[in-house]
């Protein structure tokens, strides 16, 4: 079987890219709100190529007093990254290290607003060579879980989640191009190749709480479903695969086509591999991540890195207005 990869990223050792973007959720409830308690994944996180210089976070009405508005104490990231912060604002890790912020009003109000502002450098990634990674099946059996090994953090992501469960469905889905004795990162990459010639985007097609099987069944949805059954479909095969939510680069340069999931938040895969770690893959646009990429946090699935959840008290219907800019630095 001859699989289709990718070219090398034109972008591939050029300099890294400086991007400015804002992130703005808005509400306006039907009702009054009497009580309100939020948590969010807004903040970028730095990784082996990307680093976060400036982070700002408004939130209209001002959350109810008490809390720092610096970083978290022991904060490493804190020496590098400028942060401002509205007042009342608690900022913490969640347990895969991503930046999580939460805030409450106890006073009556009518809307909600929150913007997210931030300044981050993004290298290139490295070129791929699918070819020299181990075969599948070989990871997946280092992968199986032992009682009383030590812990191997990819373990945890080949066990189902509840929007991305081992399936018999996703694990044929994901037969099709994971044959025998084919290179790990080669297989994926036919993953994705299928996951995007199969399935149609279409934004009104599936919901917020869609899960990997039903997507798979209508075989059409946004980012967030493609993310959800390709890796549904790696963790019922044995392999480790993450969700990785973020943004796009707007307005791509010049000759460069426009992205899926520009104007709003962006969904993607990582997928371990031996030797080499984390590799982001991108099913919804069919391309590995770069330079126009902004990881914002990651998790099992979408529930794990919502960019922002809560619960209230009032409100009546309200749906969220959200509008989503990523621009390079001029």
């Amino acid at each position: 079987m001859t699989l289709a990869i990718p070219p090398t990223p034109p972008e591939a050792g050029t300099a890294p890219r400086t991007l400015r973007g804002l992130h703005e959720t808005g509400y306006d409830y039907d009702a009054p709100v009497e009580l309100a308690h939020h948590v969010g994944h807004l903040r970028p996180r730095d990784t082996p190529v990307q680093t976060v210089r400036e982070w700002r976070l408004s939130v209209v009405p001002q959350p109810d007093d008490g809390a720092v508005t610096a970083t978290a104490a022991g904060d490493a990231a804190a020496t590098a990254t400028s942060v401002v912060v509205t007042a009342g604002v608690h900022q913490s890790r969640d347990p895969w290290g991503n930046h999580r912020v939460g805030f409450s009003h106890s006073r009556v109000h009518d809307r909600l607003m929150v913007v997210s502002g931030f300044i981050a450098e993004v290298a290139p990634p490295l070129p791929l060579h699918p070819e020299v990674s181990p075969a599948w099946e070989r990871v997946a059996e280092r992968l199986r879980y032992r009682p009383g090994a030590g812990f191997d953090e990819a373990v945890e992501f080949t066990l189902g989640s509840a929007y991305a469960p081992r399936d018999a469905a996703l694990a044929a889905f994901g037969a099709e191009v994971f044959r025998p004795g084919v290179p790990l990162l080669a297989a994926a990459l036919a993953l994705m190749h299928l996951i995007h010639r199969r399935f149609a985007y279409r934004p009104l097609a599936t919901s917020v709480s869609t899960r990997a099987p039903e997507a798979l069944a209508q075989r059409q949805g946004v980012c967030q479903d493609f993310a959800h059954v390709m890796i549904g479909a790696m963790r019922s095969l044995g392999l480790a695969a993450r969700y990785v939510s973020g943004y796009l680069l707007t307005q791509p340069p010049p000759g460069q086509p426009r992205l899926i999931g520009a104007d709003a938040s962006h969904a993607w895969v990582a997928v371990w591999c031996p030797g080499l770690g984390w590799i982001d893959i991108d099913p919804t646009n069919d391309l590995q991540p770069g330079s126009g990429h902004i990881t914002l946090a990651w998790g099992r699935d979408y529930g794990d890195v919502c960019p922002l959840r809560g619960v209230i008290r009032g409100g009546g219907r309200a749906l969220p207005r959200v509008a989503v800019t990523v621009e390079p630095v001029s």
